[in-house]
């Protein structure tokens, strides 16, 4: 599991939480009226903006987001220059056996089309291809949360509108006034809450995983690419070592650039 995830949530709630305790009492913090309108509100627009389909990868969303980090960038380049060793040694037919034993599914199959004898431009652009209709998953889930992460605050706004319709049409009744009030107050609370402890990290950690994984996948293509033309495994690692520091330079300099599509994208 990753830590810093749960860490995270569990640090916002217990802190937050301590805050409200501290200020008197923590009891006219909970509305069920303003929990109804925000969570029913948010996933009511998250249904119209997916199809049944995308909602029941929730959970399975939800776990990447908690998940550790299995596979990593050293250990990839080790299987890789593995590969080039044993196929410079005995010839890339000998690499048939270990298909099978590769965990990867993407990595699988760029060897087996280089087993297979496949045309190096060719193993590129199928590798590419696959790449790409992963990119656009990931991209469809984390957008899953960012619209969530837009919805909350927007239903925390008309919660108030609705506490605030309610307070003013019972003017000749200044009893009521207080539970309008609240209404109007406690949703909005609600509604930044979802958003900014939950829907909004939510999606930044799985686009940070995305790129992670993606960045893996490139690395497996040249290292693929450099087995096919029997490159020496010591070019090899310094290929993919290099290659490996780069794109994360490359990632590194263009993060303000996503950041800023990230806000415009939630405006």
């Amino acid at each position: 599991m990753d830590l810093s995830t749960l860490i995270g949530i569990l640090t916002g709630i217990v802190l937050l939480g301590g805050a409200i305790i501290m200020g008197g009492n923590a009891v006219i913090f909970l509305s069920v009226q303003s929990l109804m309108i925000v969570l029913g509100g948010t996933l009511a627009g998250t249904m119209v903006s997916y199809s049944f389909n995308e909602l029941k990868k929730i959970p399975s969303l939800i776990r990447v987001a908690f998940q550790e980090h299995t596979l990593d960038s050293d250990e990839i380049i080790d299987i890789l220059v593995g590969f080039a060793e044993k196929a410079r040694r005995e010839g890339l037919l000998a690499l048939e056996q270990d298909v099978m034993e590769i965990n990867d599914p993407f990595l699988q199959k760029g060897i087996q089309l280089v087993v297979d004898g496949t045309d190096p431009e060719l193993v590129r652009n199928i590798l590419e291809t696959k790449l790409t209709f992963l990119e656009e998953r990931h991209q469809k889930g984390r957008g899953l949360f960012s619209t969530m992460g837009q919805l909350a605050p927007s239903f925390g706004l008309i919660g108030t509108l609705i506490g605030l319709i309610q307070m003013l049409s019972q003017l000749d009744d200044p009893t009521n006034l207080g539970s309008g009030m609240a209404v109007a107050l406690i949703t909005t609370l609600y509604g930044a809450l979802l958003a900014n402890l939950l829907f909004n990290p939510l999606a930044g950690k799985l686009r940070i995983r995305s790129l992670e994984e993606v960045l893996l996948k490139e690395v497996m293509i040249e290292g693929v690419l450099s087995i096919q033309a029997g490159e020496n495994p010591r070019i090899v690692r310094e290929k993919l070592n290099a290659f490996l520091a780069t794109e994360r330079e490359r990632i590194a300099s263009e993060a303000p650039r996503f950041e800023e599509m990230a806000v415009g994208e939630n405006a």
